[in-house]
């Protein structure tokens, strides 16, 4: 039976393009992996993400899933973003997005998706790709929520109404979405797509009704795991702040290493320290020796493993206090030298800010309606129900200032409004790329700065801390987890241009234009003046 899956409705087309330019202004680099194993149009394909950044998940990973891969996503949002006068709720129904009732929203607390369901199974049917999110919920929170039943239960029953047809296919596809700062302007985006799993009614009985339950939580659990695999899963902030210290002290900073290897990395400490202080201890190490180890050695090595998490924290802090990054505790520099690139970098800086100066008027109408949509709405509830829409509140917000800024320039100067149609953008993205270099060389300046106020004991001190630190990371990387002992080296050959990463100064010459150009050497970085190391307490 042929699938060509259902036709692009022009408003789906134009909210991709649409937002493809606003996400690519909004974040530094979208860096996707492995966008080949994404299953061809007219496939049956249910394609499954972690849940945390609200609408903002579903725009990157339709605006991410190339158009001649699949021609149509078929969304779905909760049902109370419906039959609303706002230009979100606009955007969602005219992209033919499924409304799916929230058992939270229900004042019974009983809700019915029935219908839903049967909808989603037919498009399936037709050939359909299907977006879920089957964590059920949106949430700034740094580990995934147990997941719902839901996506499971739509393979059961469409394989069900398909017994009829063996060969009959349908796949899911997961992905994992890491945002390095998820709600700052110009931080960067992972998107990794995993191998689909594919179920047909031949191969896959055990999913054909009647369905023994078991078999229903053990691929939501498959599932689970496998969106897990790709992104940093932690059960608190604190684990994640020190899984990414220890990750800069292994590959320091200039490590010319993809987004993809770094969140790998960090994630590989991530699991490390959550196993540590899991204090039953169940499972066991995180290491490439594992089957060599017996319960007093891992008892052992999780102690040494809380013991080094707790020093990463007590360093850190103290790297906070001074307003110092790493990397000058690393390389210690004579005072004469620090002077001598303060001003370098001041002068770097205000030469930027001069040249920006007209293109910034135009953005600052932006840059303060989006900024007062996200403080007004965070402002709604605590920061696990709240800051997880911030990043969709400022794109929305910076989109229709953006545009009125833009039909304010044409009508102001209409003899002219053709040129000025092509001129404003280019001249507000050229602003943008110098406001980000602007803001870089002022970050250094600061930490420059504070640097020259430091005292030689202390520097000594953080530097003899710093030697222990890199010691121990060493010898859990590379002797127990199995990681390569020459970072600088193997990432820099592993990396490569479609991993977000400009390689030699000519291409950085040419690319100084290019939406898809660099200049990060850290990426954690976002346009801020400061480092972001730190997060909210989440409050329950």
């Amino acid at each position: 039976m042929g699938r060509r899956g259902s036709p692009t409705p022009w408003s789906y087309f134009f909210v991709r393009l649409l937002f493809k330019f606003v996400l690519k202004i909004f974040y530094g680099s979208i860096v996707v992996e492995n966008a080949n194993w994404i299953p061809e149009n007219g496939e049956p394909c249910i394609v499954v993400a972690n849940h945390s950044n609200s609408l903002t998940d579903a725009l990157l990973i339709v605006t991410s899933i190339p158009g001649a891969k699949r021609n149509l996503i078929r969304l779905t949002a909760k049902a109370t973003q419906f039959g609303k006068r706002t230009f979100t709720s606009w955007l969602i129904e005219s992209a033919g997005t499924v409304p799916i009732k929230r058992a939270k929203d229900s004042p019974e607390g009983k809700v019915d998706n029935n219908d839903v369901f049967v909808k989603l199974m037919e498009a399936l049917e037709q050939g359909d790709a299907v977006l879920l999110f089957p964590e059920g919920m949106s949430r700034y929170h740094p580990t995934i929520a147990p997941l719902k039943t839901g996506v499971a239960r739509i393979v059961s029953d469409v394989l069900s109404r398909n017994k009829n047809e063996p060969q009959f296919k349908i796949s899911i596809l997961t992905c994992s979405i890491t945002y390095m700062h998820r709600e700052h302007f110009r931080s960067d985006v992972l998107i990794t797509f995993h191998p689909p799993l594919s179920f047909t009614p031949q191969s896959n009985p055990e999913l054909i009704a009647p369905v023994d339950f078991t078999h229903i939580r053990s691929l939501t659990s498959r599932i689970r795991n496998e969106i897990s695999s790709g992104t940093i899963d932690s059960p608190s902030w604190d684990i994640v702040r020190s899984a990414k210290l220890a990750s800069r002290i292994y590959a320091p900073l200039g490590t010319a290493m993809s987004l993809g290897d770094y969140v790998r990395i960090c994630r590989i400490f991530v699991e490390v320290f959550k196993w540590a202080e899991d204090e039953k201890k169940e499972s066991i190490p995180p290491s490439s020796r594992s089957e060599e180890e017996d319960e007093q050695s891992a008892t052992e090595k999780a102690k040494s493993v809380n013991l080094l998490r707790q020093n990463l924290k007590i360093y850190q802090d103290e790297l906070s206090n001074l307003g110092i990054k790493d990397d000058r505790i690393r390389r210690p520099i004579p005072r004469r030298t620090i002077l001598r690139r303060i001003f370098v970098r001041a002068a770097w800086m205000l030469f930027l800010c001069i040249i920006s100066f007209p293109g910034l008027i135009l953005w600052l109408p932006i840059f303060a309606s989006a900024q007062y949509g996200a403080r007004k709405y965070s402002q709604k509830g605590p920061v696990w129900d709240t800051w997880d829409e911030i990043a969709q509140h400022k794109l929305v917000f910076g989109l229709i200032s953006g545009i009125c800024v833009w039909l304010t320039c044409i009508l102001v100067t209409l003899p002219m409004a053709p040129v000025t149609a092509t001129v404003v953008p280019l001249v507000m993205w050229m602003t943008l790329r110098w406001l980000e270099d602007a803001v870089s060389a002022g970050r250094a300046f600061v930490a420059l700065t504070k640097l020259l106020w430091v005292g030689k004991r202390t520097l000594h001190r953080m530097y003899e801390q710093r030697m222990d630190l890199h010691t121990r990371i060493m010898l859990l990387a590379v002797d127990y987890l199995g990681l390569p002992n020459n970072p600088e080296t193997v990432f820099a050959e592993s990396g490569g241009r479609e991993k977000g990463r400009v390689r030699g100064p000519w291409e950085r010459r040419a690319k100084y234009f290019s939406l898809r150009r660099r200049r990060k050497r850290d990426w954690n970085e976002t346009l801020r003046l400061y480092d972001k190391v730190n997060y909210p307490e989440l409050e329950h």
